[in-house]
C-alpha cells in the first residue's frame, strides 16, 4: 500500500474504502471483508446511514485481532444540520458512538452549506442557515475536535478554490485534506494544484463515476466512465479491469481514492490498484479526457429562490 503523509507524520492510505451508497447489511460485509483484505482505511459519513454498521465491522475485526485500531484509518464527515460551532462536537460525538470509536483520524465538512438543525435536505429556502452558520463558526467547532482529541484532522468536502481561500485566512487549524469528486472526465486541475500549493491533501469520490447512485442525481445520456472507449483500451493492453486503470491514475497524481464496492472480486481488484503502472504517455492520454463534467452535482441543494445555485456553489 502506498500513503500519504501529515505534517505530524500520521500515514493515509493512498486508497480506501468508501461506503456512501452501500446497501443496509452489504456494508457490514464489506467492511469487514475489505479489512481482510487489507484494506486499512474507511471513508465514511453521518448522512451515508450505516456508520452503526460499520461500526461494528470494525470493532468485530479488531476484536477478532485481524487489526488494530492504530493500523486503521476512519475518516466521518459533519453533516449540513449540524454546522455551528456548539454543534459539531455533539454531531461528532454521536458518530463516534455509532463507529464504536474513541476518535477519528479525519473529520470533514460534509459540504460548505449549512441547513437548520431540523433539516435533513432542503427543500425551501427558509431551510437553509447560511448566515446564522458561517463556515468560519463551524470551523471553530471543528478546531475544538481536533484540541478536545475527538479527530486527529480536519478538512472539507466539495469546497471550491474561493471558499478554501477564505477557510486558510480565518482558521488557527488547516485544513489537511479537500475531498471532492475527481476522475478522468472532472480532472480538477485548479483545485489540486492549489490544494498542493497551500500543503493541503486530496481525495477523490465518485473515482470511478459513481454509476451506482440514485436515479434522482443521473441525466439523461449522461457519459459512463467506464465505458469509456480509452479507458477499457488501456485495461485490455493490460490485462486488468478499467476501475483499476481508474484508481491507478488517482493514485499516480498523488490523490487518495475511496472507491465502493460491496463484491470481494472488485473489492480486491480495487486494493491491488495502488501497484499498477501507468506511463508518462498514458498519464497524458487520459488527460485529455477531461470534460469539466460532474456526476454529483449538489443539485438537491438548489431550491427555487434559494441561496445556492450552480455559480456560486462550484
Amino acid at each position: 500500500m502506498k500513503y500519504l503523509e501529515y505534517k505530524n507524520g500520521d500515514k493515509m492510505p493512498i486508497l480506501g474504502l468508501g461506503t456512501w451508497k452501500s446497501a443496509p447489511g452489504d456494508v457490514y460485509a464489506a467492511v469487514k471483508e475489505a479489512i481482510k483484505i487489507g484494506y486499512r482505511h474507511i471513508d465514511c459519513a453521518a448522512i451515508y446511514g450505516n456508520e452503526k454498521e460499520v461500526g461494528k465491522a470494525i470493532s468485530e475485526s479488531i476484536a477478532e485481532n485481524i487489526v488494530v485500531r492504530e493500523e486503521l484509518w476512519i475518516t466521518s464527515k459533519l453533516w449540513s444540520n449540524a454546522h455551528g460551532r456548539n454543534n459539531v462536537i455533539p454531531a461528532l460525538k454521536q458518530t463516534l458512538a455509532d463507529l464504536q470509536l474513541d476518535y477519528v483520524d479525519l473529520y470533514e465538512i460534509h459540504w460548505p452549506v449549512a441547513f437548520k438543525t431540523t433539516v435533513l435536505a432542503p427543500e425551501k429556502p427558509e431551510d437553509f442557515a447560511i448566515n446564522e452558520y458561517p463556515i468560519p463558526d463551524t470551523w471553530k467547532g471543528m478546531e475544538d475536535a481536533v484540541n478536545q482529541g475527538l479527530t486527529r484532522h480536519i478538512g472539507g468536502c466539495n469546497f471550491k478554490v474561493a471558499k478554501l481561500e477564505e477557510l486558510l485566512l480565518s482558521s488557527s487549524i488547516k485544513p489537511e485534506m479537500m475531498q471532492v469528486e475527481i476522475h478522468p472526465y472532472l480532472q480538477q486541475n485548479e483545485l489540486v494544484d492549489f490544494c498542493e500549493k497551500n500543503g493541503i491533501l486530496v481525495t477523490a469520490y465518485a473515482p470511478l463515476g459513481s454509476s451506482d447512485r440514485p436515479a434522482g442525481m443521473k441525466a439523461k445520456d449522461e457519459p459512463v466512465l467506464l465505458q469509456d472507449e480509452l479507458i477499457n483500451s488501456l485495461a485490455q493492453r493490460k490485462g486488468i479491469s478499467p476501475a483499476q486503470i481508474l484508481l491507478g491514475w488517482l493514485t499516480h497524481r498523488g490523490i487518495v481514492a475511496i472507491p465502493k464496492s460491496v463484491n470481494p472480486v472488485r473489492l480486491k481488484q480495487n486494493y491491488e490498484s495502488v501497484e499498477i503502472v501507468l506511463s508518462h504517455d498514458e498519464m497524458g492520454e487520459i488527460k485529455g479526457l477531461n470534460k469539466d463534467r460532474r456526476y454529483v452535482d449538489g443539485s438537491f441543494l438548489i431550491v427555487e429562490n434559494g441561496p445556492i445555485n450552480k455559480s456560486n456553489l462550484w
